[in-house]
């Protein structure tokens, strides 16, 4: 298996300082490279930018999965189980208000994961997961 490749995403914030501080502080994320409208972080291996927009008023969109809303669109990572265990326990430190609370989907089934949805200060919408067996990522 090749080995992969950081990904880039840049997406809107409406308040550069308050996610500036909220993806440092609150995600640890490393700050690298920015600008007077945007700020690069190391977003667990990937370039993640976040760029300023004023706010505009957006359609909230869900689809169900496994009986609960979740929010689309969204982004995230695939973290390591005992991973994913310290950051949901240091976003609830956090006192993070979540979408979805941190759970056990598909449990017992093919993918089983852990996963939990939140929401930046921009209403940017975050899935941290973790599979039981990482060699079920893609599984069918």
């Amino acid at each position: 298996m090749e080995k992969l490749q950081p990904f880039h995403l840049a997406i809107p914030v409406h308040n550069l300082e308050q996610n500036r501080t909220f993806y440092r502080d609150i995600l640890g994320c490393s700050e690298g490279r920015s600008a007077d409208h945007w700020v690069d972080f190391n977003f667990f291996g990937h370039q993640l930018v976040i760029h300023y927009k004023e706010t505009q008023k957006e359609e909230a969109i869900s689809n169900p999965v496994d009986g609960k809303d979740v929010p689309v669109p969204h982004f995230g990572v695939v973290l390591a189980w005992q991973q994913w265990l310290d950051f949901a326990e240091r976003l609830k430190q956090h006192k993070i208000k979540f979408v979805i609370e941190p759970y056990i989907r598909f449990e017992g089934e093919v993918g089983e994961q852990a996963t939990l949805f939140f929401k930046d200060p921009s209403g940017n919408a975050l899935e941290f997961k973790a599979f039981k067996n990482i060699d079920q990522l893609f599984a069918k």
